[in-house]
């Protein structure tokens, strides 16, 4: 089980752009940021230009709760990656706010053997590059 408050696994670093910057760092704030479409209300992910609902340009990144349900999981047991250790969660969770928005993650900080599909969970930030990159995962709502 990988916990957060221990040493943190290797994982390959994002690279930041002025279209993605605001889902990166927003971790900072302890904030999941996403764009949001001010014309028609749309969440969008990932980030584009233009709004996929109503094709506006009027957009802007902004907070969403951090709360999720896992819409599909897989539990890894192969090692791929030198220094992340198996057996770790990977997962895919639909944001509260729109379930359309869905995000490949990782379920941490619970036994990978008691997630579920329809399972809550929250948003933690995992810090990386020195406090640049903010890498959002998830744990069990508490």
């Amino acid at each position: 089980m990988y916990n957060s408050s221990s040493q943190k696994p290797f994982r390959i670093q994002p690279s930041i752009t002025m279209e993605n910057q605001h889902f990166w760092t927003g971790g900072q704030n302890n904030e999941l940021c996403f764009l949001h479409c001010q014309d028609c209300k749309t969440w969008i992910h990932p980030p584009q230009p233009i709004c996929p609902e109503c094709t506006g340009k009027n957009i802007k990144p902004e907070a969403v709760s951090g709360k999720a349900t896992v819409h599909s999981y897989t539990i890894n047991r192969q090692a791929w990656i030198p220094g992340f250790d198996p057996p770790y969660v990977i997962g895919l969770v639909e944001i509260d706010e729109d379930p359309r928005v869905r995000l490949m993650t990782n379920i941490i900080n619970c036994d990978v053997e008691s997630v579920y599909i329809g399972m809550k969970v929250q948003v933690i930030f995992e810090e990386q590059e020195g406090g640049i990159i903010y890498l959002p995962l998830f744990e069990p709502v508490k």
